[in-house]
């Protein structure tokens, strides 16, 4: 009963903004300037597939061959009149690395999508509505000293969150919004995610939390081949406004050519729910980067 109660509350805040959504498309804005990126959609869609190699033979100071590998694609689509933006980002990475002929280990596995509707309000900052989903590109493991254990899988979590609030986007390379959250944390096999540690009988398959959203992004040009980006993004309970969990994607992209570049990331995660240590991985890699669209 709780569960269909949370459902229809979110079914109605849908309701609710796209009627309002309805309303104000119907009543241009007149403070809005007319430029030749409005009334057309934006594709961008960027591939990449990176790789980095080390390898000994009869080295005498020791040392293990090692291999890594990952694919990775960004899609970005937007949309803009006088009235309304509609943004959409999707990021998906998947790798793996291999230690001195050892199985390949999964090391990269993430799949991320936000889109953004606001409202030109003529103000500091604009109503904006969001949806947003995080989950893996496919089962992930926690790799022991001698065996893996599956840990999620594609959805297996899957974290949706509504935001409804006010967003600041006047400038070019940084971002941000604030507003209140609905947080859904969706599993199948993997409960520990999703489960109410109130109620040590039963393993929930679903959790609903309430609270507060705030996204930050940022993207600065260094250098002429330098480009680096970083995603910020918290997130606090009612219940819990003390605790926030912390998501902090950062990525600098070097061009060597046309094609070939070297990227160096950094991600740093606090969430009690899942470690009680904040978490952190970054790596240096080269690679093969497209720019399809």
């Amino acid at each position: 009963m709780k569960k269909t109660r949370i459902v229809q509350l979110t079914q109605v805040l849908f309701t609710i903004f796209f009627l309002y959504s309805s309303f104000i498309y119907s009543k241009p804005n007149e403070s809005v300037k007319i430029d030749s990126t409005m009334f057309k959609w934006s594709p961008n869609l960027i591939g990449g597939l990176n790789f980095s190699q080390i390898a000994f033979g009869n080295w005498t100071k020791g040392g293990e061959n090692s291999f890594t590998w990952s694919v990775n694609g960004d899609f970005k689509l937007k949309y803009k009149n006088e009235y309304l933006t509609f943004k959409t980002k999707l990021k998906t990475i998947y790798g793996r690395t291999k230690l001195d002929g050892k199985d390949f280990k999964t090391n990269e596995n993430d799949l991320y999508i936000d889109q953004v509707l606001s409202y030109h309000a003529n103000w500091k900052v604009d109503p904006f509505f969001s949806n947003s989903i995080q989950t893996q590109v496919t089962t992930g493991y926690e790799y022991k000293a001698e065996s893996s254990e599956k840990v999620a899988d594609f959805f297996d979590p899957a974290i949706i969150t509504q935001s409804l609030g006010f967003t600041y986007d006047k400038l070019k390379i940084v971002q941000t919004r604030l507003g209140l959250a609905l947080q859904h944390t969706i599993t199948n096999k993997y409960r520990k995610y999703s489960d109410n540690k109130d109620t040590p009988a039963k393993k929930e398959a679903y959790k609903f939390e309430t609270g507060f959203e705030s996204v930050t992004n940022a993207k600065i040009k260094i250098d002429e081949n330098v480009i680096a980006e970083s995603n910020l993004r918290l997130f606090s309970r009612f219940e819990e406004i003390e605790t926030w969990d912390v998501r902090w994607d950062n990525k600098i992209v070097a061009k060597i050519n046309s094609w070939l570049n070297v990227s160096f990331t950094y991600n740093f995660i606090i969430k009690t729910s899942e470690s009680p240590k904040p978490q952190m991985k970054e790596s240096l890699l080269m690679g093969i980067r497209y720019n399809f669209i």
